[in-house]
């Protein structure tokens, strides 16, 4: 039996067991950027999905600025089951408030929601291939290498502190990779997500790193990603966009989500 979430009046969401063998569609919920080129990057993300899983019905919506929202991609989906897949890095109000708002204006669907693609190993593997693109050596780096080169993990920051801690998280990942530092920086700081990327490169160069990249921790492109790698005083990596590795999490991250065990009644969506 797989479990339902339906809204109710109150902003709450309810689960309830229900049947049927079809794979639930995966809608994967971006954010939304007034930047062209980020719609045109999720695109190529979901069409990469689809390749990586033949014969899953991939869906797309967007939290704002982008069409199609994700309350018309819920309320074109006529009935059934749907995974939602945050294309976000980690949680914050986005996760806790907004997407289940959708969920609750839909509840002729059987929905289940992910976590925030972050913080992941996979996520580390895609930034990796981002910096070495932009310049950073493809290979391991030496002892004294390792002594001047750093990282500052740009994000766009959040009011919510948890957000803050899964960014550290993926800092974390990212050095243990890379083999030096990885300072956490916000393109918009706020009191939980305080550093700024100036700041963070200003106090890694007092360390001595005179070899600091900007990796941009953003899916797509933006107004934030392009001001972080204005920042940059070595160089700068592109967002994340459609790389392999995100398509793979977003998959491990929905068949975790089809996988998992009935949740008890009025609970946010499953977090897998």
């Amino acid at each position: 039996m797989t479990p339902r979430i339906t809204g109710r009046p109150a902003g709450r969401l309810r689960l309830v067991a229900s049947g049927g063998e079809r794979r639930p569609t995966l809608v994967l919920v971006a954010h939304g950027s007034r930047d062209p080129r980020a719609l045109a990057t999720v695109t190529a993300l979901a069409e990469r999905v689809r390749e990586q899983r033949p014969g899953l019905a991939v869906r797309l919506g967007h939290i704002e600025l982008n069409e199609p929202l994700l309350t018309d991609t819920l309320a074109a989906h006529a009935s059934g089951r749907a995974v939602l897949a945050p294309l976000l890095l980690g949680r914050g109000l986005h996760v806790k408030r907004d997407i289940p708002a959708a969920v609750a204006a839909a509840p002729h669907l059987d929905v289940r929601a992910t976590a925030p693609l972050g913080p992941h190993a996979l996520l580390a593997e895609a930034l990796h291939t981002r910096l070495v693109e932009a310049g950073w050596p493809p290979r391991p780096l030496g002892t004294a290498a390792r002594r001047c080169h750093a990282v500052v993990l740009a994000a766009a920051g959040s009011r919510d502190p948890e957000s803050a801690a899964d960014t550290e998280a993926a800092a974390g990942l990212l050095a243990e990779r890379l083999g030096v530092p990885v300072a956490p920086a916000y393109a918009a700081p706020t009191a939980a997500c305080a550093r700024t990327v100036p700041e963070a490169v200003t106090a890694l160069a007092e360390r001595g790193r005179t070899r600091t990249a900007v990796a941009a921790y953003f899916t797509a492109p933006g107004r934030f990603a392009a001001q972080s790698a204005d920042a940059a005083p070595w160089i700068a990596a592109a967002p994340l966009g459609a790389h392999p590795a995100l398509a793979r999490l977003v998959l491990h991250r929905y068949d975790q989500a089809c996988g998992a065990p009935a949740m008890a009644e009025q609970r946010r969506p499953t977090a897998v």
